[in-house]
């Protein structure tokens, strides 16, 4: 049994073979703390004080419900199933990667698809950490109360993972996409409403080049000033990505993926506006600044207005804040996992 507040409830997650470190979350870790920042599916783990897995023996010995990832072929994760419910352990599943396109490339294979269709079906549940996951599974499923979206929850109650800094510290627009080769990216397009928000304020831009000088020579056609260009091409920890984020005036992004949202919560852990992404966290969170239902032009007057007034930037991050404590942070999803697991328990 679990209180209503979820305050016992400890809940471990298994990726089958993954490369993400196994982590004990006895305690939420401060920044820099720890094999792996509390965020992603790693949030899932940190925020009910469980433990993050890809060895299925260890997951087992938790002795506790279980989120099972779906990733690869689904062959590791199928077997997991198989010894996850021969051990008695309630286990409920999510595919690993949420964006629809992620979905897409993933069960256009027949086999990946059997297995997955097969895998869903055995589970006592499912976790959508988006309303269009949680449609796939409640279309693959006959019991639709067994299937909840629960978005990727944020330290956001947790002072120590503020990395707000002061407006007057704060400069420039931080481009939140860097696929070029992912179509619903829309990356290219951000850029060209990153370079006109450039010209019209003399805001510099940041971009992430994670594709050495292909994206150098594609960078170089927008004709951004040299000076007003911010190139990042080394990866750097976690805690110190936010806090470069956190001078940035705002984040933006055309994304149309409807991916889980890590852009958005990293921007709610920097305390800035998010502009132009429908994840799902940029739908919950940023609902006044999302891309939901906006036209680029629009989004760009948008984000126009945020660089050129710190006081509405402030009025959106305080309600970005309040309703992240609300629904997104570690309080609020343990209390939703709890729930839903209870259901399991009584059969």
């Amino acid at each position: 049994m679990t209180s209503q507040g979820g305050d016992d409830f400890r809940l471990t997650v298994l990726n089958p073979k993954g490369r993400d470190p196994e982590q004990e979350f006895r305690e939420l870790p401060a920044p820099g703390e720890g094999a792996h920042p509390p965020i992603n599916f790693h949030a899932f783990a940190a925020c009910t004080q469980g433990a993050f897995h890809h060895d299925t023996r260890r997951a087992i010995a938790e002795k506790t419900p279980v989120l099972l990832l779906l990733r690869g072929d689904f062959r590791a994760s199928e077997r997991a199933l198989a010894d996850l419910k021969k051990h008695g352990r309630t286990v409920v599943v999510s595919l690993k990667e949420t964006g629809l396109h992620q979905i897409a490339q993933q069960l256009c294979d027949y086999g990946r698809l059997s297995r997955f269709m097969k895998i869903v079906a055995q589970a006592e549940g499912c976790i959508a950490t988006t309303p269009e996951a949680m449609e796939i599974y409640q279309s693959s499923r006959w019991s639709l109360r067994r299937v909840a979206f629960i978005p990727t929850p944020y330290p956001v109650e947790d002072q120590r993972w503020n990395f707000c800094v002061r407006p007057d510290e704060q400069s420039g627009i931080y481009v939140g996409t860097r696929e070029w080769d992912v179509p619903s990216r829309n990356h290219f397009v951000a850029l060209l409403v990153a370079r006109q928000l450039c010209e019209a304020t003399a805001e510099p831009v940041t971009v992430v080049n994670r594709n050495g000088n292909r994206a150098r020579r594609l960078l170089a056609e927008l004709k951004l000033p040299d000076e007003k260009l911010r190139v990042i091409e080394r990866r750097k920890p976690y805690p110190d990505y936010l806090r470069d984020v956190a001078r940035h005036k705002i984040v933006l992004q055309l994304d149309r993926s409807h991916v889980p949202g890590q852009v958005a919560g990293d921007a709610l852990l920097c305390r800035i506006p998010c502009v132009g992404g429908d994840g799902a966290i940029d739908r919950i969170a940023f609902s006044k600044t999302c891309g939901e239902g906006r036209t680029i032009t629009e989004i760009a007057s948008m984000a126009l207005d945020l660089v050129k007034n710190a006081d509405l930037r402030g009025a959106i991050v305080a309600e970005s804040e309040q309703r992240a404590l609300e629904q997104l942070s570690f309080q609020a999803a343990r209390s939703q996992l709890a729930k839903f697991f209870a259901q399991f328990a009584h059969g």
